[in-house]
């Protein structure tokens, strides 16, 4: 298959993939099957998958580089606007849940901190997908990447409105936080590093580490939870997998499919110059 090909059907496999959350919710939601709160139960779905997406869009520089396969560059773009999308959907569904107020959910946002981060947050991501366009590429030149480091931020603002959001129960934010931490950590190291087996291995216990320090900061600041049940807790092994283990495990799986990747390259070069070598000949 050529690349322009596999291009093709790539970015129609993503398209397919980045609209069956909102089908299988919208499935849910004619089954009556969102339980007692389905508005409520409707904008924390749309809000973890916004979080999801836009945790995939920062991860495909660094599977770019380390699975060695440019392909993945031609996708970002649909999956940041998809982040977007979802975000804008995730309001929506919050709007019609205050009756379609629109005053109401001005004065909400003013007052509750949670929502005011929420909001900047999908005001940022929409003008991330606003200007993704080739077009707005052109016209904006080099404020172009400025304005798109605006991801970084967004980024953040998100994650401190899912953890606000998550109250008692900070699984899965954490679970995020470790994985952004970990495509931050991999943006700051050296360059030569970011593709090495023992760059790879340093980012799976920093991306640990970070997710831990989350916890115990969230934990500590707002239950007064004291860091060494955390711990005990994170090496009882009845309660596995805690979200560090969930952070560790992706961060070493990640670390197993480029070695797969990687593996599978070297047999193909191997047996593409023997096949060379015995079927050529060499006078």
């Amino acid at each position: 298959m050529s690349t322009q090909r596999l291009i093709f059907w790539l970015r129609q496999a993503t398209l397919v993939l980045l609209c069956l959350p909102a089908l299988h919710l919208a499935w849910r939601w004619y089954t009556d099957d969102l339980g007692a709160r389905p508005v409520t139960e409707a904008t924390h779905v749309t809000g973890d998958w916004t979080v999801v997406f836009l945790l995939c869009s920062l991860a495909l520089t660094p599977a770019r580089a380390t699975f060695d396969w440019m392909p993945l560059v031609q996708i970002r773009r649909r999956i940041g606007v998809a982040a977007a999308l979802y975000a804008g959907l995730h309001f929506l569904i919050y709007v019609a849940d205050q009756k379609w107020d629109l005053v109401v959910v001005a004065l909400e946002i003013a007052k509750r901190f949670y929502l005011t981060i929420g909001f900047a947050t999908l005001l940022m991501l929409a003008a991330l997908a606003i200007t993704s366009t080739n077009g707005w590429q052109r016209r904006l030149k080099r404020n172009w990447k400025r304005l798109h480091w605006l991801i970084y931020p967004a980024a953040v603002l998100g994650l401190l409105h899912f953890f606000i959001q998550s109250k008692a129960n900070v699984g899965e934010p954490t679970v995020a936080a470790g994985f952004f931490a970990w495509l931050m950590i991999w943006r700051l190291m050296p360059a030569k590093l970011r593709t090495r087996f023992s760059g790879l291995l340093l980012l799976a216990i920093g991306a640990t580490l970070a997710a831990f320090v989350f916890e115990v900061a969230w934990y500590g600041l707002v239950n007064g939870i004291s860091p060494l049940r955390l711990i005990n807790a994170d090496i009882d092994p009845d309660l596995f997998p805690r979200p560090v283990h969930k952070v560790l495990m992706v961060s070493l799986g990640a670390i197993v499919l480029v070695a797969a990747r990687r593996g599978a390259a070297l047999l193909k070069r191997h047996w593409t110059r023997r096949y060379i070598r015995t079927t050529i000949p060499t006078s």
